[in-house]
Protein backbone atom coordinates (compact mmCIF):
# COMPACT_ATOMS: atom_id res chain seq x y z
CA UNK A 1 0.00 0.00 0.00
CA UNK A 2 1.19 3.56 -0.65
CA UNK A 3 2.24 5.90 1.59
CA UNK A 4 0.68 9.59 1.70
CA UNK A 5 1.99 12.75 3.20
CA UNK A 6 -0.56 15.07 4.46
CA UNK A 7 0.22 18.48 5.83
CA UNK A 8 -2.83 20.45 7.75
CA UNK A 9 -3.48 23.97 6.46
CA UNK A 10 -4.55 25.13 10.46
CA UNK A 11 -1.52 23.65 12.67
CA UNK A 12 1.10 22.53 9.69
CA UNK A 13 1.65 19.46 11.34
CA UNK A 14 2.66 16.80 8.49
CA UNK A 15 1.74 13.33 8.76
CA UNK A 16 2.29 9.59 6.93
CA UNK A 17 -0.71 7.58 6.57
CA UNK A 18 -0.72 3.91 4.38
CA UNK A 19 -3.89 3.71 2.50
CA UNK A 20 -4.94 2.07 -0.56
CA UNK A 21 -5.17 3.78 -3.89
CA UNK A 22 -8.72 3.43 -3.64
CA UNK A 23 -9.29 5.08 -0.63
CA UNK A 24 -10.51 8.64 -0.34
CA UNK A 25 -8.40 10.91 0.77
CA UNK A 26 -8.49 12.23 4.46
CA UNK A 27 -9.95 15.35 4.96
CA UNK A 28 -9.47 16.60 8.86
CA UNK A 29 -6.31 16.74 10.83
CA UNK A 30 -6.33 14.13 13.81
CA UNK A 31 -5.20 16.99 16.17
CA UNK A 32 -6.58 20.25 15.99
CA UNK A 33 -9.70 19.02 13.12
CA UNK A 34 -8.27 21.45 10.11
CA UNK A 35 -8.44 20.44 6.64
CA UNK A 36 -5.64 18.54 5.28
CA UNK A 37 -3.67 18.34 2.18
CA UNK A 38 -2.20 15.86 0.85
CA UNK A 39 1.40 16.37 -0.57
CA UNK A 40 3.11 15.04 -3.25
CA UNK A 41 5.96 13.06 -3.03
CA UNK A 42 9.16 11.63 -4.28
CA UNK A 43 7.88 7.98 -3.60
CA UNK A 44 10.45 5.24 -3.00
CA UNK A 45 13.53 4.35 -4.70
CA UNK A 46 13.56 0.77 -6.65
CA UNK A 47 16.18 -1.48 -4.84
CA UNK A 48 17.60 -4.32 -7.25
CA UNK A 49 19.06 -7.06 -4.87
CA UNK A 50 21.17 -10.16 -6.28
CA UNK A 51 24.12 -10.56 -8.63
CA UNK A 52 23.93 -7.12 -10.68
CA UNK A 53 20.58 -5.96 -13.00
CA UNK A 54 22.75 -4.30 -15.01
CA UNK A 55 26.06 -7.32 -14.95
CA UNK A 56 23.48 -9.78 -15.64
CA UNK A 57 20.79 -8.13 -18.40
CA UNK A 58 21.76 -5.05 -19.89
CA UNK A 59 25.95 -5.22 -19.80
CA UNK A 60 27.34 -5.82 -23.52
CA UNK A 61 28.51 -9.12 -23.98
CA UNK A 62 32.22 -9.91 -24.17
CA UNK A 63 33.80 -7.93 -27.06
CA UNK A 64 36.98 -7.32 -28.22
CA UNK A 65 39.70 -5.53 -25.86
CA UNK A 66 39.78 -1.70 -26.56
CA UNK A 67 43.05 -0.77 -27.92
CA UNK A 68 43.93 -4.04 -29.89
CA UNK A 69 44.98 -3.33 -33.16
CA UNK A 70 43.16 -4.14 -36.43
CA UNK A 71 44.46 -5.77 -39.24
CA UNK A 72 45.67 -2.79 -41.63
CA UNK A 73 47.81 -4.94 -44.34
CA UNK A 74 46.76 -4.24 -47.61
CA UNK A 75 47.25 -7.01 -50.04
Amino acid sequence: MPTYVYRCKQCGKESKHFQSITDEPLRLCPDCGGELLRLLSGGGGVIYKGAGFYVNDYKKKDSPAHGAEKDTKKA
